[in-house]
């Protein structure tokens, strides 16, 4: 008999094995899931920030008419990863769509969306301001 036999049938042999392989395999697909929903926040932000600048460099350039200011946005917005899917101009507000495509992995790809507004500040219920006071 080989000394690494023993001569009796142990029921639990290797359950700990197992146990641990299984904490272990639960425990990566939490961290998986976990970093694709990172990505999912990362590319969420992204196009966010892109519809921001698109809407800003519309607002800029609406002086030039509306399809000019449109232009400018879609530009803008393509050049941060996203492409502009709407741009409404109501006086000289300008409110940008984009659009954007993140991969997740075995989730596959999805569409994220993102809106944006800009244009100039208009004065609160009435309010006025006279000056300009650094606070410091």
């Amino acid at each position: 008999m080989s000394p690494w036999r023993s001569s009796r049938v142990d029921g639990d042999a290797g359950a700990a094995t197992v146990t641990a392989c299984m904490a272990l395999l639960g425990i990566l697909a939490v961290g998986v899931l976990i970093a694709q929903v990172g990505v999912a926040v990362a590319a969420r932000h992204r196009i966010q920030a892109a519809a921001d600048l698109g809407a800003l460099a519309a607002a800029g350039a609406l002086d030039g008419g509306v399809d000019a200011a449109c232009r400018r946005g879609a530009e803008i917005a393509d050049r941060q990863g996203a492409r502009q899917t709407g741009c409404a101009v109501e006086g000289w507000d300008v409110t940008v769509t984009v659009e954007g495509r993140v991969s997740l992995g075995p989730l596959g790809v999805r569409a994220v969306r993102a809106s944006a507004r800009a244009g100039p500040m208009e004065a609160a219920a009435g309010a006025r301001i006279d000056s300009y006071r650094a606070v410091g």
